[in-house]
């Protein structure tokens, strides 16, 4: 039986969350080519496999300490993070990147008491830096985050090391070894194209020059 992780990373790959396209990479918003494309929206669309995804990080919650409240991280985490939260019976709220420039101006959408232990939900880690500003933001608001669940991290040393010293626990469903190996088995991908994929995760930030025009 395969375990939880290498059945994430299967079902990411067969509904599309995840794309790979080593010789025609995808262009991220921070202008970096990458040969990945994640969007774990897409498993919502597909019933067992969102139940799927919303049952792993249940079972993943139970590992952390207590907590009352569940947060999603907008927009990727919010329906997982309500699906997650409406199985626990636990209270839901979500927090923007920024604070919204009209009426309340909240930053975090939903009830939130003060003094709330939170555990927050996010879809996917690439640098850190968008999961940890919600984590600041419920700091901020008077909350202790007990941890994070991702669906998906690629586990680069600059989030590694930003998750340490903000003192966040951060466990995934799926992350980027277990996604290739997985990708190689299932023929998704050929084994010709593990040094490229090594190659960008090492300096993704400079891979793929030669394909910008």
């Amino acid at each position: 039986m395969e375990d939880t992780k290498s059945v994430i990373a299967r079902q990411l790959l067969a509904t599309s969350a995840v794309k790979l396209r080593v010789d025609n990479p995808f262009t991220w918003a921070s202008g970096w080519k990458s040969p990945f494309y994640c969007d774990n929206r897409r498993t919502l669309s597909f019933p067992e496999v969102r139940s799927q995804v919303r049952d792993a990080i249940c079972e993943l919650a139970g590992s952390f300490p207590e907590y009352d409240v569940i947060a999603g991280v907008a927009t990727g985490a919010i329906a997982q993070g309500a699906l997650t939260a409406d199985k626990l019976g636990k209270p839901f709220v979500y927090v923007r990147s920024a604070p919204k420039d009209h009426g309340m101006a909240n930053q975090i959408e939903g009830y939130l008491p003060d003094g709330s232990r939170v555990l927050v939900i996010e879809d996917l880690v690439s640098t850190g830096g968008s999961s940890l500003k919600a984590v600041q933001a419920l700091r901020d608001a008077g909350s202790t985050v007990v941890g994070m669940i991702a669906s998906f991290t690629y586990g680069f040393p600059v989030s590694v090391n930003a998750f340490a010293e903000a003192g966040v626990r951060l466990e995934t469903l799926t992350d980027y070894e277990t996604l290739i190996k997985v990708a190689v088995e299932s023929g998704y991908i050929s084994a010709d194209s593990l040094p490229a994929l090594a190659e960008w995760r090492k300096n993704p930030s400079e891979w793929g020059k030669q394909f910008i025009q």
